[in-house]
């Protein structure tokens, strides 16, 4: 069950509302920091710097399909299908508040690139240098765009683990094209903001998402799976991931970062539910 503290402080319209002006700062800040501070912008390379290492030309192909899932087609479809899961359930409003997140999110998105526009040229990235246009990330909205719309058309016993699901794909998508080099890690915390605000701003318009009782045991399978995972990657390459996160440490901490940024979100939306089942 959702711990009463923040449950109740998410019920509040005006708590959410809060939260989502915190996020714009967050998104002006963000900017800010990565077109004005050079210390700030340092570090964004020397994190792409350490997610770019990572791009192995076996890895390649599984990068490229990862990364496209948050492209314009599959976007749509999944949206679509989750303001089915919500009609299907009775949730109206719901149903007609996930499209509208998704396309104010791209938008928002879009439109904050064409404003921003400008060179950010590192000696470093050589020939490979980001585009002009890449902040925010259009990918990192789209993909927690999707993760917190999900979580807003689960059902409510499910819904902590739509948010470990919503959460992992976010930053499986984000970590992708930072492999590839599509963006810089600014990119991506600029792009996770803006969707967060636009689905706070949803919740709240929906008074908040209906209560029930919790299940948590889909979103730890989906914690144990991983945990796993990375156990035996760890397992299999001890010396040469130890080496590398040595000599990467600015990487390991922005890595870290995205993940938190991106876990947070998806677990605030998924605590942001009032005690009625009406209405939403």
């Amino acid at each position: 069950m959702i711990p009463g503290t923040l449950g109740s402080v998410l019920q509040r319209r005006s708590t959410i509302l809060g939260l989502a002006a915190l996020l714009v700062l967050g998104v002006a800040a963000t900017g800010l920091l990565t077109y004005l501070v050079p210390v700030a912008r340092d570090h964004d390379v020397a994190t792409l710097n350490g997610f770019l290492g990572l791009n192995q030309p076996s890895l390649e192909p599984l990068l490229w399909d990862v990364a496209h899932l948050a492209d314009p087609a599959p976007y749509a479809l999944l949206g679509i299908a989750m303001a089915v899961v919500a009609l299907a359930r009775g949730r109206t409003r719901v149903a007609i508040a996930v499209p509208l997140v998704l396309v104010a999110a791209g938008a928002t998105t879009e439109a904050l690139k064409h404003v921003t526009a400008s060179p950010r040229f590192d000696e470093w990235l050589g020939d490979a240098q980001i585009a002009d246009a890449s902040w925010p990330s259009g990918h990192a909205t789209a993909s927690m765009a999707l993760a917190l719309c999900a979580v807003m058309a689960a059902p409510p016993r499910w819904r902590a683990g739509a948010a470990a699901v919503g959460a992992a794909f976010a930053i499986a998508v984000s970590f992708s094209i930072l492999a590839l080099g599509w963006h810089f890690p600014s990119d991506v915390l600029g792009g996770y903001m803006v969707a967060g605000f636009w689905a706070l701003v949803a919740v709240a318009a929906l008074g908040g998402l209906e209560w029930r009782p919790v299940d948590v045991r889909p979103a730890l399978a989906v914690v144990a799976v991983a945990v796993a995972a990375g156990v035996l990657v760890a397992s299999a390459y001890p010396a040469r991931l130890a080496d590398y996160a040595s000599a990467h440490t600015t990487f390991v901490a922005g890595a870290a970062l995205i993940a938190t940024v991106a876990a947070a979100l998806a677990a605030l939306l998924a605590a942001g539910a009032r005690p009625r089942s009406a209405g939403a």
